[in-house]
């Protein structure tokens, strides 16, 4: 399922495309597989700067110690603070309230999609990931389109 019509949209946003190549992006996924697929894919794309934080927790601090964050991937079951509770502390901080953030989610049903566009995700990737289409999608949102795809 596609459906591009929220609010919370990158051009919404105001979103400056961004060459992968220059990309700095945070993974927050808890499966080190899903990781290591992503962190292989972002390297496919171009992408330089990947960084990996395994859980919420403390996510806001991890990503304050980047130089800078331009895309976020974020699980949303994940240990000790999930997706949902991340994004709100790191939206309520002026440095990433206009960072790109994506739940990346096994979780990918009704319920859960039309929570994330509530919440204030700017797409949704559905798990498992589709290794053909991921950096086409990646490759979209860091130009400010909207992706939010369940399966």
């Amino acid at each position: 399922m596609t459906d591009n019509a929220t609010p919370a949209t990158a051009a919404a946003r105001n979103h400056t495309p961004i060459d992968p190549a220059n990309a700095y992006v945070l993974v927050v996924e808890d499966n080190i597989q899903n990781f290591v697929l992503i962190a292989r894919l972002m390297a496919f794309l171009g992408v330089k700067q990947c960084q990996w934080k395994a859980s919420g927790w403390q996510v806001l601090e991890f990503a304050d110690s980047m130089p800078r964050v331009d895309l976020i991937l974020m699980d949303i079951h994940l240990p000790y603070e999930d997706g949902f509770e991340a994004l709100a502390r790191l939206r309520n901080e002026p440095r990433f309230k206009d960072t790109m953030i994506v739940a990346v989610t096994a979780d990918a049903n009704e319920g859960t999609f039309k929570r994330a566009k509530q919440s204030g995700f700017d797409g949704f990737i559905g798990k498992p990931i589709d290794p053909d289409r991921f950096p086409d999608q990646v490759k979209s949102i860091l130009r400010g389109e909207a992706v939010w795809h369940m399966r």
